[in-house]
């Protein structure tokens, strides 16, 4: 569990957004999805009704295999919390889905032109995206946390008045560090010290192990992935940033393949296996999710 969401929120090559790509690559990745709508690129898939889905056999979904921890290949064998996720879901619906393997940059614009009737990707719910895209029952939650050497004094997110804070660069981490800095500063009349912006998240680690900055802000899943593999060195803190969610997204109007895969989540969260899964893979259970992000 080494590396997650940069593309959706920053972290080291892949080290995930691949550090959102938090930022910058999903950014770039609208651009080329809205830029597909616009020029109407042709549609080899069309909407259909659950029904019509289910006479058909078969749904085509578009997946990533290197991005841990949500896809990727270990020792030739593909693994994750998606692609364990997607195995219960395909077992739930009796149905054949399958599953076109490319780059994430990909993913989106092809479920946008129809040629995929669903993203299988660890895919941020987002304002912009949600007026191009419906999405499914959320299948884990992000939140921006802090992170400090082990022995640190900061001990609570108002600790960090006066403090310096690296975070990645263009990263939606940075932007809730900048809000959470405002808010801070507002409450107490005093901020952070300095944010410090950085390529990737490997340097932050390095610096923060070093003494070169007092903390880092990123999401608790990386977080919580970075604390397994060094936890004599770091300590996860406190949110500083407010939840977000994960979720696989459909193009709007099609009700048929999203109410199908809807169903199989409530199922697997009503058992307990999607968050046996979350804890297993992302380190925490997030069980207080909404039902639906839409």
């Amino acid at each position: 569990m080494s590396s997650l969401i940069s593309r959706a929120f920053g972290q080291p090559r892949r080290a995930s957004e691949r550090s959102q790509r938090a930022g910058m690559r999903r950014a770039a990745a609208l651009a080329v999805f809205t830029l597909a709508a616009t020029l109407g690129v042709c549609a080899t898939a069309s909407a259909q009704s659950a029904d019509a889905i289910k006479a058909r056999g078969s749904m085509t979904v578009a997946t990533e295999d290197d991005f841990k921890p949500f896809e990727f290949v270990d020792n030739g064998v593909p693994t994750g919390y998606d692609t364990e996720m997607l195995a219960l879901v395909k077992k739930k619906l009796g149905i054949d889905i399958k599953q076109q393997i490319m780059p994430w940059s990909g993913i989106l614009p092809g479920v946008t032109t129809g040629k995929y009737d669903m993203a299988v990707t660890a895919v941020l719910v987002t304002p912009e995206r949600k007026a191009v895209f419906d999405f499914t029952s959320p299948l884990a939650q992000s939140t921006t946390f802090y992170a400090v050497k082990k022995g640190s004094s900061i001990a609570s997110a108002d600790d960090l008045a006066g403090k310096v804070v690296g975070v990645q660069t263009g990263s939606a981490m940075l932007a809730d560090l900048k809000a959470f800095d405002e808010a801070m500063k507002k409450k107490t009349g005093k901020g952070l010290k300095q944010i410090v912006e950085y390529q990737s998240y490997p340097e932050i680690y390095q610096d923060l192990a070093l003494g070169r900055v007092d903390a880092v802000a990123n999401t608790q899943i990386n977080l919580n992935s970075l604390i397994e593999t060094r936890p004599d060195t770091f300590v996860i803190g406190k949110p500083i940033g407010s939840p977000v969610y994960i979720a696989w997204a459909v193009k709007k109007g099609n009700p048929g393949a999203l109410a199908l895969v809807d169903g199989a989540l409530s199922d697997l969260r009503k058992s307990g296996e999607m968050y046996a899964l979350q804890k297993k893979w992302l380190g925490a259970s997030f069980e207080a999710m909404p039902q639906s992000v839409n």
